[in-house]
C-alpha cells in the first residue's frame, strides 16, 4: 500500500533526513489524518525510503522488516 500524499509537518520536512522519536513521527502524521490505515503506510513509507531515522527507543530497528 503506498503511502498517501500528506504534507509532511515541518518537524519532518525541516531537515534533509531528520532523526526524530517513533512517537513524535507518528504524532505529526496523526495531525495529519485520522485514519489508522493512512498512519501506518506513511510511517512505513518515510522509514523504508530513509525520509526519516528513528532515534530513542527503535534506533537500532531494522526498516526493511518493512518491506
Amino acid at each position: 500500500m503506498p503511502a498517501i500524499g500528506l504534507s509532511v509537518p515541518a518537524l519532518i520536512a525541516s531537515r534533509e533526513c531528520p532523526e526524530v522519536t517513533l512517537l513524535e513521527l507518528v504524532q505529526a502524521i496523526c495531525d495529519e489524518t485520522s485514519d489508522d490505515r493512512d498512519v501506518v503506510a506513511t510511517v512505513r513509507h518515510l522509514l523504508s525510503s530513509g525520509q526519516v531515522r528513528l532515534c530513542g527507543n527503535f534506533r537500532s530497528f531494522a526498516p526493511a522488516a518493512f518491506q
